[in-house]
C-alpha cells in the first residue's frame, strides 16, 4: 500500500517509478542507497534500523485497504511492554488485517490476518492504517500461545491505558466463531488492569494454579496512620502474604538495600513476602517459597499493622477509568514511577 508517513524518523516505502520522482528508477533501486521491502517496494537504505521501521515496512508491502494489527498496532501506539521479539530475542513477524481481501503470504515478515474486520476497526495513525486498540489486543490473545501469553496481551495494553477489560468484554462478544475466542474468554474472566510487568503476570498465574487465591496486583498498603508504606507486585490480604518479582537490577547498590529494608518493614507488619527471581526452574522454586510464606503468616499472632484502606488525599489508579481521568500533571506524580521497572523478558 502506498504510505505516507509523519513520524519523525521513519522512511516511507516507494514503489519503482521510471522518472525517479516518487520513488526510485529501476536502476536506483538496484543501486546501494535503496532496501527492497517487499515486491517492487523500496525504502532508503539511510533509514534507521527501528522495529517502527519494520512495521512500515511490511504495511508498505500489502494491497491498499489492509491494516497493522497486534503486537505491530499497539507499538505503533507506544505501548511500552510490545518490543516485537519473541523469548527468545528473535524479531516477530508483522501481524496484517486483510479483511475480505487477499495478501501473499510468502513475505516471511509478515503473518496475515484474513478475520474480517467490523466498521471503524481501523484507524490511521502518523500516517499508518492501524487497527483500533481493542480489535489489536482480541487478536493478539486470540492467537496467543496460551493463557499467559493472552493476558499479557490484555493487561499489558492496559497498563498502557489502551484498552479496558469492559471494553474488551463488549468488543469479545461481537467475535462469534473466530478462531481462539476460548483462550481470548478465558483470559479475560483473570485479566486484571494494574498489572506492571509481564513477569507480575506470570507471577500470578503460577500462585493461583498452585492456590486459588484472589490476589491484588500493586495495591497500596498503608499504616493504621494512612501514611503508604509499600506497594508488592501482588498482594493476599486475608492471608497477609505478598508476592514480588525480582529481577537482576535487585542483586547490588541502592535498590538491593531497599529491598531489605522494606523485607524488614514487612515483617514488623506481619506481612510474609514470597519472592520469585529470574531463570529457569525458578516456578517450583517460587511455590516453595509461597508455601513458607504462607505457614508464618498463619502463625502472626499481632494486632493487624496494617490497611489497604487509603487516606482520603490517596489517589486511586487501579484501573484503567481512574488513569484516564488523571489530568497530565496527575499522571505525572501518581504514574511516573511506572516507567522504571524490570525487562519482561529477564524469566525463561
Amino acid at each position: 500500500m502506498e504510505l505516507h508517513i509523519s513520524r519523525p524518523g521513519i522512511a516511507s516505502p516507494r514503489r519503482i517509478d521510471p522518472h525517479g520522482v516518487t520513488g526510485p528508477t529501476r536502476g536506483q533501486a538496484r543501486g546501494p542507497h535503496w532496501t527492497n521491502v517487499g515486491l517492487g517496494v523500496y525504502r532508503p537504505r539511510s533509514a534507521p534500523d527501528s522495529t517502527e521501521q519494520r512495521i512500515v515496512d511490511a504495511a508498505a508491502s500489502v494491497p491498499d485497504g489492509c491494516a497493522v494489527t497486534g503486537w505491530a498496532a499497539l507499538r505503533w501506539l507506544r505501548a511500552r511492554w510490545f518490543d516485537g521479539r519473541a523469548a527468545d530475542g528473535s524479531p516477530l513477524a508483522v501481524p496484517i488485517a486483510v479483511g475480505d481481501r487477499h495478501a501473499k503470504r510468502g513475505h516471511d515478515d509478515i503473518i496475515v490476518s484474513e478475520d474480517w474486520l467490523f466498521p471503524g476497526d481501523v484507524t490511521v495513525v502518523d500516517g499508518l492504517p492501524i487497527t483500533t486498540p481493542v480489535r489489536s489486543v482480541t487478536y493478539e490473545a486470540r492467537v496467543a500461545d496460551g493463557e499467559i501469553a493472552a493476558l499479557r496481551a490484555i493487561e499489558m495494553a492496559a497498563y498502557d491505558d489502551l484498552v479496558s477489560i469492559a471494553e474488551l468484554t463488549s468488543y469479545t462478544a461481537r467475535l462469534t466463531s473466530r478462531p481462539g475466542k476460548v483462550r481470548l474468554e478465558a483470559a479475560l474472566a483473570v485479566a486484571d488492569e494494574n498489572a506492571w510487568s509481564p513477569m507480575e503476570i506470570v507471577m500470578r498465574r503460577f500462585w493461583q494454579r498452585d492456590r486459588d487465591r484472589p490476589l491484588l496486583c500493586n495495591q497500596p498498603v498503608f499504616d493504621l496512620a494512612g501514611n503508604h508504606l509499600f506497594t508488592p507486585d501482588l498482594l493476599d490480604v486475608e492471608a497477609g502474604v505478598a508476592g514480588e518479582y525480582d529481577g537482576s537490577v535487585h542483586d547490588t547498590g541502592p535498590r538491593r538495600g531497599k529491598d531489605l529494608d522494606r523485607a524488614e518493614l514487612t515483617r514488623r507488619l506481619g506481612i510474609e513476602v514470597a519472592t520469585m527471581m529470574a531463570g529457569q526452574g525458578e516456578r517450583q522454586r517460587f511455590l516453595h517459597r509461597l508455601d513458607g510464606a504462607y505457614e508464618r503468616a498463619a502463625r502472626f499472632a499481632g494486632p493487624p499493622l496494617w490497611t489497604i484502606e487509603p487516606p482520603a488525599w490517596w489517589t486511586d489508579t487501579t484501573t484503567v477509568a481512574r488513569r484516564r481521568a488523571l489530568g497530565p500533571a496527575e499522571r505525572e506524580r501518581w504514574l511516573g514511577h511506572r516507567r522504571t521497572g524490570l525487562n519482561g523478558r529477564e524469566f525463561a
